[in-house]
């Protein structure tokens, strides 16, 4: 299964991002590389092998590191992202000058196998509900300069991107509510200063919080860290108020309990265990 729906942020906005960590690779210059004097039309083919089971993701992000270094270079994939490789697999044939291949490699195969590992996770979450009306979310809980390609891995493994950064939407969460003085000050003070289209979402830990975010308008309504039978009663009182609030249900989301959660009748699980819990998808490279 792959994931058509996952968007990739244009070069334009990523290239600044990817030419800081090749900087960061090669610093001063590829001191293995440019001593071998290679000629400069002197080509070379690779090709990458996936030494686990897993989804890919990211290929299109490795060739463009590639072709920061060679314009002229190729990247062939031979699976689409979203789509399980095979261990030994191969997934990718590159050509291009040999020079960038051998520079290029390990900060593309970083970045690949990172976005994988995420993307495998998430798929795995995403299995656990897929008959269920529940859609899995991602969280902020990124690692900083990687949000907008991790949440693009999210997005390959099925789930939908939450909020990219704070601009994005309001959360009031309980910080928010202790510093307001209440759910009910928070909605108010916040809304007479936002753009009409954001949306205003509150996060509760028991029913007087839903009471009181029903009341004051709240368009989300996020159940933190709620069993799974008073997250019901929750879902039985939003639904009867007002049925275009959205509920969402956070906190302690594990492959053993999202199944659970999911069955209690939220729209919405986020999670922050698809990033911050994924490991690395093993690949290499094999200049042929």
């Amino acid at each position: 299964m792959s994931n058509s729906t996952a968007v990739l942020p244009p070069f334009l906005v990523l290239d600044q991002l990817l030419q800081g960590w090749l900087m960061e690779d090669i610093g001063r210059g590829d001191r293995t590389t440019q001593p071998l004097a290679l000629p400069a039309n002197k080509v070379g083919q690779a090709k990458w092998i996936a030494r686990e089971t897993g989804i890919v993701a990211g290929l299109p992000i490795a060739a463009r590191v590639f072709q920061l270094l060679d314009p002229q270079l190729t990247l062939i994939s031979k699976i689409a992202e979203g789509e399980v490789c095979e261990r030994g697999q191969a997934i990718a044939y590159l050509e291009g000058s040999l020079e960038a291949l051998l520079m290029g490699e390990r900060t593309a195969l970083n970045l690949t196998m990172r976005l994988s590992g995420i993307a495998t996770m998430t798929r795995q979450y995403v299995d656990l509900i897929k008959d269920l009306p529940a859609q899995l979310v991602d969280t902020r809980k990124t690692t900083p300069g990687l949000r907008l390609l991790e949440k693009y891995a999210t997005q390959v493994g099925g789930a939908m991107n939450h909020r990219m950064g704070l601009d994005d939407a309001v959360m009031i969460k309980d910080n928010h509510i202790a510093a307001a003085g209440g759910i009910g000050k928070a909605i108010a003070q916040i809304r007479a200063h936002i753009p009409y289209p954001l949306t205003i979402e509150v996060e509760t830990e028991n029913l007087d919080m839903v009471e009181e975010a029903i009341k004051y308008g709240a368009d989300i309504i996020m159940l933190d860290n709620m069993l799974p039978e008073m997250m019901k009663q929750a879902v039985k009182m939003i639904r009867q108020a007002n049925e275009r609030i959205k509920i969402e249900a956070s906190g302690n989301i594990t492959l053993e309990t999202i199944r659970s959660v999911a069955k209690t009748g939220v729209d919405y699980i986020s999670s922050s265990a698809p990033v911050t819990r994924a490991t690395w998808l093993d690949l290499s490279m094999r200049i042929e």
